[in-house]
């Protein structure tokens, strides 16, 4: 989770870099240009600044939401956030592991799902030897929770 709030803050940072810095020196070089009308580098310069506002806004807003999470407070038996979760997905008869992570740290190749995907959801808090059936956009999977490693697992 730091390391995820230390990217978004560099993030933050650059972009805060360009819109302070950067773009009103590209807005100002556009205005000597001439007629605002029909000059194409200065309405560029001007849409890139709306769209790097808006991103900065969206990030800052998501460190404020990461930094209210208390990971002490995750459940010690249930699936949450950080939870390392084994599975049996009964209608293919394997078992699978997922680690559930922020949707930035979703990976699905590496077995990285986001709390806020289906599957995700599905299997939040919930406990060892649980089934669930979850709905995808593939149609409806059944899962029986095998293994669960939850956050405090891992520090300990």
């Amino acid at each position: 989770m730091e390391e995820l709030k230390k990217k978004l803050e560099e993030e933050i940072a650059a972009l805060e870099n360009e819109l302070r810095i950067e773009l009103p020196r590209e807005i100002l070089k556009a205005r000597q240009h001439g007629d605002l009308s029909e000059n194409a580098e200065y309405h560029a310069a001007k849409e890139r600044q709306g769209m790097v506002n808006a991103r900065l806004n969206q990030l800052q807003g998501r460190l404020r939401e990461l930094s209210m999470v208390d990971m002490s407070r995750m459940p010690r038996d249930k699936v949450a956030l950080g939870s390392t979760v084994v599975v049996l997905d009964v209608n293919k008869d394997e078992e699978i592991t997922y680690k559930l992570v922020t949707s930035e740290e979703a990976n699905v190749a590496q077995g990285f799902i986001s709390t806020s995907s289906p599957i995700g959801k599905g299997l939040l808090g919930k406990k060892v030897g649980d089934s669930v059936k979850i709905q995808i956009p593939g149609g409806a999977r059944e899962m029986e929770i095998l293994r669960l490693r939850t956050v405090h697992d891992a520090q300990e």
